[in-house]
């Protein structure tokens, strides 16, 4: 499962880090508006893990999912090989495409994000599927290694990746990709004798609102705690009901609802406010991909006469995060038996963690750019490798705070709906980009009618990015005050 991750999101990383010069330079579109198309591809490819992870615990078995998924990536992904490949299907020099050239970039845009939306909700949670629920250490060095080939994945795409379209072309990007596409059904497939499958088990949505329904309806004292039940339809107990959203309680007046199905509705509730909580540190990491590889070009990013691209300098404290990763699941292995140390690798206490190392990232990032801006209108410019340390703390919060919500999401979910919670890591993802352009563009308008926009021009030297980042450090340490608040009453 890792090494189909690895090669699913190194095709989705390795484009997605030159996509802004693909839309602006081969198909003609404005920065803005190409900065803007990336944000959305991404957001949207994130967000339809949502859907492919209702589609997953209701109508289809993970092993058909995935096929089906990946399928329609290919089939994207020929199509903008074709078309980058034909210049019938390109805009001419200094025209936008016409609406039958847009139409086929949208369409194979389209089907990307449908397959590496579907990909992230499957793969995770039938990786998990084959081992044994009774061993929480086996799936936890799971989502450790699966997050560790998403990490190796970032690696490979900001080199070798980059360096293929820089120097051979799109169109040689895309086939790469397609191949490895080709590659990752081969190797999935491979392994069908050898899958435990589980057949969807209806609609969790549904079951859901039925009981929230329910419980708007009936009258019944909702502060009854003990139901003792042996439900057969889930082939799990309970002794007692969930200790919150006690007023769910008032549905199992109605005889067709089940005891498990009131439990499942109240587990389920239970992982949002945890997941609202992840959405601030996506927003942080967000800046990675877009403020951070413009404050690198007004830097000096040459190392013995070799210039580097703005995208490389993320590569170093990539591979700095992934050894320590290493190390530690190792020292889990070391320290199994060590009740204090495994209570340290629990997953709320190392989304904590992470959360506060995101704060602690935007705080670093507002001295450094403090600094650069200080530097520069002393005449002087500051080294790029500067940024190596924002960029190794909000890396090792990102994927911190990732491993933690997959293992936590997947191990609280209801047996019914694992694809759809562990699909809300993702999720997460998508609302932080969005959150992102919301916050750049509320902090336009609210510090232009003061004077000066602090991000609103076409040069960082002339612009407050270092406000920006201050204010991101602030809402994020407000963030994890609220998670520390609803992670003690989880």
């Amino acid at each position: 499962m890792t090494v189909v991750e690895l090669i699913q999101s190194l095709v989705f990383m390795g484009n997605s880090m030159n996509l802004v010069r693909y839309f602006s330079q081969y198909m003609h579109y404005p920065v803005a508006q190409s900065s803007n198309m990336l944000t959305n591809f991404m957001g949207t490819s994130y967000l339809l893990t949502i859907v492919a992870g209702y589609i997953n615990d209701t109508y289809l078995t993970k092993l058909t999912a995935f096929l089906l998924y990946v399928t329609i990536e290919l089939l994207g992904v020929i199509l903008l090989t074709y078309q980058a490949i034909n210049s019938k299907l390109l805009p001419f020099e200094n025209e936008t495409p016409s609406t039958f050239q847009a139409a086929i970039l949208y369409t194979g845009l389209g089907a990307m994000a449908i397959g590496i939306g579907g990909g992230k909700a499957t793969l995770p949670t039938h990786g998990a599927d084959q081992l044994d629920q009774n061993k929480q250490n086996l799936v936890s060095s799971f989502f450790t290694w699966y997050y560790m080939s998403v990490t190796a994945a970032s690696i490979l795409a900001t080199t070798l990746m980059v360096w293929i379209e820089e120097h051979y072309g799109w169109n040689w990007s895309f086939t790469i990709s397609a191949i490895l596409l080709c590659c990752s059904i081969t190797i999935f497939s491979s392994g069908f004798p050898l899958y435990r499958g589980k057949k969807p088990s209806g609609s969790p949505i549904t079951r859901l609102t039925k009981v929230i329904v329910a419980s708007t309806r009936k009258t019944i004292d909702a502060a009854a705690v003990q139901v003792y039940h042996n439900d057969k339809e889930q082939s799990y107990a309970k002794e007692t009901s969930y200790n919150k959203f006690k007023f769910l309680n008032k549905a199992l007046k109605d005889d067709t609802i089940e005891v498990s199905q009131v439990e499942d509705t109240k587990a389920f509730l239970g992982l949002l406010p945890i997941f609202a909580t992840s959405i601030m540190l996506n927003c942080c990491s967000a800046q990675l991909m877009t403020f951070s590889v413009q404050q690198g070009n007004f830097m000096n990013r040459t190392i013995y006469n070799f210039t580097l691209t703005p995208q490389s300098i993320s590569v170093i404290p990539l591979v700095v995060v992934l050894v320590l990763l290493n190390l530690l699941e190792q020292s889990k292995h070391f320290y199994g038996n060590n009740e204090a140390v495994n209570k340290i690798y629990q997953p709320l206490i190392r989304m904590g963690a992470g959360l506060a190392v995101s704060a602690a990232s935007m705080a670093v990032a507002a001295i450094i750019e403090y600094n650069r801006l200080k530097e520069f209108n002393e005449g002087n410019i500051m080294s790029a490798f500067w940024l190596i340390s924002q960029t190794l703390l909000v890396a090792s919060s990102e994927i911190t705070v990732v491993g933690a919500m997959l293992e936590l999401f997947y191990s609280k979910a209801p047996n019914g709906m694992k694809s759809i919670c562990t699909a809300l890591t993702w999720c997460s993802s998508s609302m932080g980009y969005f959150l992102s352009s919301v916050l750049v563009t509320l902090c336009n308008s609210v510090s232009g009618s003061f004077g000066q926009a602090w991000i609103g021009g076409q040069d960082l030297n002339h612009d407050r990015l270092d406000y920006f980042y201050a204010l991101l450090s602030f809402l994020s340490l407000l963030n994890f005050m609220a998670f520390v608040y609803f992670a003690k009453r989880f």
